[in-house]
C-alpha cells in the first residue's frame, strides 16, 4: 500500500483490501488491489467505479471478503481528514459498518505512516494494525 502511495504522488492512491472474512468478524487481509483515484487528485480520491465493480465480483469469486479500504495522504497525517469524515456515512453503507478504512501519510517521504479507523459519521476510532 505504502508503494501504491509513492508510486501515484503527489496525487492521493486508493485500493481495495481482500480478507478471509471481513475485518468486523475476526478476518484476515489477504491481498491489495491497487486502484486507479478517478479524481486524479492530490485533495481527495474515488475508486474508479469499473475497477471497484471488477474487483469486488473478483473478490467474491474467490469466496473472500472486502476488509478494508485504502487511501493515501499526502500532505497531512494518517487520520481521518474533515472530507474523509464528513464522506463517513456514504463509505459505511457503500462498503459495511465494519469495513477498515487504512490511510497512509506520505507527508514526510523518510516517515510514511499506515493507520486503520472505523468510521461512524462524525467519530472515527482507530484500529491498531499488526503485521504478521
Amino acid at each position: 500500500m505504502l508503494a501504491h502511495g509513492r508510486e501515484g504522488y503527489p496525487l492521493e492512491a486508493c485500493g481495495i483490501v481482500a480478507g478471509d472474512r471481513p475485518w468486523s468478524e475476526g478476518g484476515r487481509p489477504l491481498r491489495f488491489y491497487p486502484t486507479r483515484n478517478a479524481l486524479a487528485s492530490a485533495l481527495r480520491y474515488e475508486i474508479d467505479p469499473q475497477e471497484q465493480y471488477r474487483i469486488l465480483v473478483e473478490i467474491d469469486d474467490r469466496d473472500e471478503a472486502l476488509w478494508g479500504i485504502f487511501h493515501s495522504h499526502t500532505h497531512s497525517a494518517a487520520e481521518p481528514s474533515p472530507t474523509d469524515r464528513r464522506h463517513a456515512d456514504g463509505f459505511r453503507a457503500l462498503y459495511g459498518p465494519g469495513t477498515l478504512y487504512l490511510i497512509a501519510s506520505l507527508a514526510d517521504p523518510q516517515d510514511l505512516h499506515l493507520r486503520a479507523w472505523l468510521l461512524d459519521g462524525d467519530e472515527a476510532r482507530e484500529v491498531p494494525l499488526r503485521v504478521g
